[in-house]
C-alpha cells in the first residue's frame, strides 16, 4: 500500500450500469422490476411451502428453503440500485454503501456455493444410504450445516472486504458495472493491489472448487449407485430428484468461475458485467422454476395448498 493508504479521496463512487441501453431505461426498468418480483415471490413460495407442509419438512427441502432465502437477500442487494439507475439515472453510491453492498453480496454469494455442497452431500446420503440418512441428517446437524456455511462465508469475505476498503482511493470513481463488485473495486485503487488480487483469487479459487469437488464426488457416487437400481422406476426417481439441482449448478458455476477465477484481466469487465447479470437476475429467477416444475411432491404440495385456498373462499 502507498503512502496514501490510509487517506481516501472519493467519497462516493458512480456505478455506470449500462450505458449502451442508458436510453431505454424506462423499459429495462419494467423488464428488471418484473423480474426480480417474480424472483421474489418464486422463492417465497418455496420457503412458504416447504415450511407449511408437513410431507415437504425434511432435510432436502430445509436447505432448499435456505437456499431459496439466501438468492432473494442476493438479488435484494443488487437490483434495487440497478432499477433506480434505470428509471432516475441516479449512479451515485456513497463509500460505506458501496463497500457494505460488496460485502454482503460476496458474504451471501460464497455462503450459497458452500449451501449447493451441502445439497449434494444430502443427495448423496439420501440415495446411496437411505437407512442412515435420517439418523444422519437430524435437524441438529441440518441446522449446524447451514450455521457452518453462513460462518465460512462470512470469515472468507469480510477480511478482503474489510483490507480493499482501507487502500487508497483517489480518483477516478467510475465503476463500470451495475453493483459494487470486488474486481471493478480493485481497478479503481490508487494503491498497489497485488497482494489484495492474489487473495481474492485464492479465496474464490477454493469457494468454487472446494465446493465444485465435493458437489463432483458426491455426484460421482451417486451415478454408480442409480445405474446399479434394479428398477428402471427407480433409477428414474432417483435421478429426478437430483437433475434440478445439476442445472442450478451448471448455471452457477459457469458464471462465477468466469467471473471471479481469472488474472486481472480489465479488458474484460464488460463481459463479466453481463456474466454477472446472468448470475444476480436471471439465476435466481430461474431457479424457483427450475425446482418446482421438476419435483412432484413440490407440485403436489403446491395443488394441495390451492385447494385449500379455494375450499375457503
Amino acid at each position: 500500500m502507498d503512502e496514501a493508504g490510509n487517506r481516501t479521496a472519493v467519497q462516493e463512487f458512480i456505478l455506470e450500469g449500462f450505458p449502451a441501453v442508458q436510453h431505454l431505461g424506462h423499459v429495462f426498468f419494467l423488464v428488471h422490476l418484473l423480474a426480480y418480483l417474480a424472483s421474489i415471490m418464486g422463492n417465497t413460495l418455496i420457503i412458504s411451502i416447504t415450511w407449511t407442509d408437513q410431507r415437504l419438512q425434511t432435510p432436502m427441502y430445509f436447505f432448499l428453503s435456505s437456499f431459496s432465502f439466501l438468492e432473494g437477500c442476493l438479488i435484494t442487494t443488487v437490483i434495487p440500485k440497478l432499477l433506480a439507475i434505470f428509471l432516475s439515472g441516479r449512479q451515485t453510491i456513497s463509500f460505506t454503501a458501496c463497500f457494505t453492498q460488496a460485502f454482503i453480496f460476496l458474504f451471501i454469494g460464497a455462503t450459497i456455493f458452500f449451501l449447493m455442497a451441502v445439497l449434494s452431500l444430502d443427495r448423496y446420503l439420501a440415495i446411496c444410504k437411505p437407512l442412515h440418512y435420517f439418523s444422519i441428517m437430524s435437524p441438529s446437524t441440518c441446522f449446524l450445516l447451514l450455521a457452518v456455511c453462513l460462518a465460512l462465508g462470512f470469515l472468507l469475505m469480510v477480511i478482503p472486504v474489510i483490507m480493499l476498503s482501507q487502500f487508497s482511493f483517489c480518483g477516478p470513481n467510475v465503476i463500470p458495472h451495475f453493483f459494487c463488485d470486488f474486481g471493478p473495486l480493485t481497478n479503481l485503487s490508487c494503491s498497489d493491489t497485488r497482494s489484495i488480487e492474489i487473495l481474492a483469487f485464492g479465496l474464490a479459487f477454493f469457494i468454487l472448487f472446494t465446493s465444485l469437488s465435493i458437489t463432483i464426488i458426491a455426484y460421482g457416487n451417486i451415478v454408480v449407485t442409480i445405474v446399479r437400481l434394479p428398477s428402471a422406476k427407480e433409477r428414474q426417481k432417483a435421478f429426478s430428484t437430483c437433475s434440478s439441482h445439476l442445472i442450478v449448478l451448471f448455471v452457477m458455476y459457469g458464471s462465477c468461475i468466469f467471473i471471479y477465477v481469472k488474472p486481472k484481466q480489465k479488458s474484460r469487465l464488460a463481459s463479466n458485467r453481463e456474466a454477472a447479470l446472468l448470475n444476480t437476475v436471471v439465476t435466481p429467477l430461474l431457479n424457483p422454476i427450475i425446482y418446482t416444475l421438476r419435483n412432484k411432491q413440490v407440485h403436489q404440495a403446491l395443488r394441495d395448498a390451492l385447494s385449500r385456498v379455494t375450499l375457503q373462499k
